[in-house]
């Protein structure tokens, strides 16, 4: 990248309006020398008319030139002006300007937006824009050079990455972003938007690799050697953190900085979504099961309690055993128990 180039501010007065009123005379004057030393000629006028009426024709031929050095900008928008191919400037605050014909304005990514969506689209207006991947090129826009300044985002489309087991995941994350300098956006980069989103995908890459899709034993999230319970399902704002910190990294040298990231879409891949879902089925069984028995054992372990602290019924250990394994069952049962009256003796 180029180190050495660093946004300067221009310098020149918002004397735009100044300038329009004065070439638009100029141009009018122009114009009216040229009826009046047409007339003057037709009269038997001396050569001195054919001077001013040449001169008022070049004028008019070439007095629109002057008009190509005004430049209208709103708020939140910049304009980076090279002259002969040196940069002399970035014009950053709104207004009505006039600056050397001259300059030209540069912005290669002018062309360029981000998208997702559509191969062709036409927009409200009828313009052909060509969409490709996470670009869209918007061919009317190609001749507007100025950069926006406003906080914009990027949506990358979703992205297939394996997580720290090797299970295939689908994500996608949002990013905002905006240029804080205009010079190195413009000239270290080729096209820095194109760059932006190369390294969001990238450091969508690096980051996911890193954590698990859930929680799971053993994994080490963290590089601190020892196991956590980080995962891209329960930990999203520090994996969107990590993320927006190395797309920050890699993008500070551009002029760009990344304001926030979001995960929007994150799920197993559509190949092993369905065994990734019987197997989170069978595992919440597992737990729902674990605390119907731990619950029923409770039950148990108290009504045998009360009993002998009552004296009701005295039981012998085997007694005790299948009253046990009757209790366990009526409260372990997917089904409502079916209860048998003894109306004899429990011996």
């Amino acid at each position: 990248m180029t180190e050495n180039i660093r946004e300067e501010l221009y310098t020149g007065k918002k004397n735009g309006m100044t300038a329009l009123l004065a070439f638009t005379i100029l141009y009018a004057a122009a114009i009216a020398l040229i009826v009046f030393s047409a007339i003057q000629l037709d009269d038997g006028g001396s050569g001195v008319y054919v001077a001013l009426l040449v001169l008022g024709c070049i004028y008019t031929a070439l007095g629109w030139f002057p008009f190509l050095g005004l430049k209208v900008l709103k708020p939140g928008e910049a304009l980076v002006l090279t002259l002969f191919g040196k940069y002399v400037g970035t014009i950053k605050e709104d207004g009505f300007y006039f600056v050397n014909p001259f300059c030209t304005a540069v912005n290669p990514a002018a062309a360029t937006k981000l998208g997702q969506s559509g191969d062709i689209s036409d927009d409200k207006k009828g313009k052909l824009t060509l969409v490709t991947g996470t670009e869209a090129v918007n061919f009317e826009a190609a001749s507007n050079k100025k950069i926006s300044l406003k906080v914009m985002t990027l949506s990358n489309s979703r992205q297939k990455v394996n997580d720290v087991l090797g299970n295939p995941v689908e994500i996608a994350v949002a990013v905002m972003w905006k240029v804080t300098d205009t010079a190195k956006a413009v000239f270290s980069v080729d096209n820095y938007k194109e760059y932006l989103s190369l390294q969001c995908d990238t450091a969508v890459r690096n980051v996911v690799k890193l954590y698990p899709y859930d929680v799971t034993e053993n994994v080490d999230t963290t590089g601190d050697g020892q196991a956590d319970d980080g995962s891209l399902r329960g930990s999203t704002e520090v994996v969107a953190r990590k993320i927006m910190d190395e797309i920050q990294e890699k993008v500070k040298d551009a002029g760009l900085e990344i304001v926030d990231a979001r995960i929007t879409y994150l799920a197993y891949a559509p190949e092993i979504a369905a065994a990734m879902l019987q197997r989170q089925q069978a595992a919440a069984v597992v737990d729902a099961r674990k605390l119907i028995v731990d619950g029923a054992v409770g039950m148990v372990e108290l009504a045998l309690e009360r009993l002998n602290e009552k004296e009701l019924v005295e039981l012998d250990e085997e007694r005790k055993a299948a009253m046990v394994s009757n209790l366990l069952v009526v409260l372990c049962g997917n089904h409502d128990a079916q209860p048998v009256v003894n109306s004899g003796s429990l011996y």
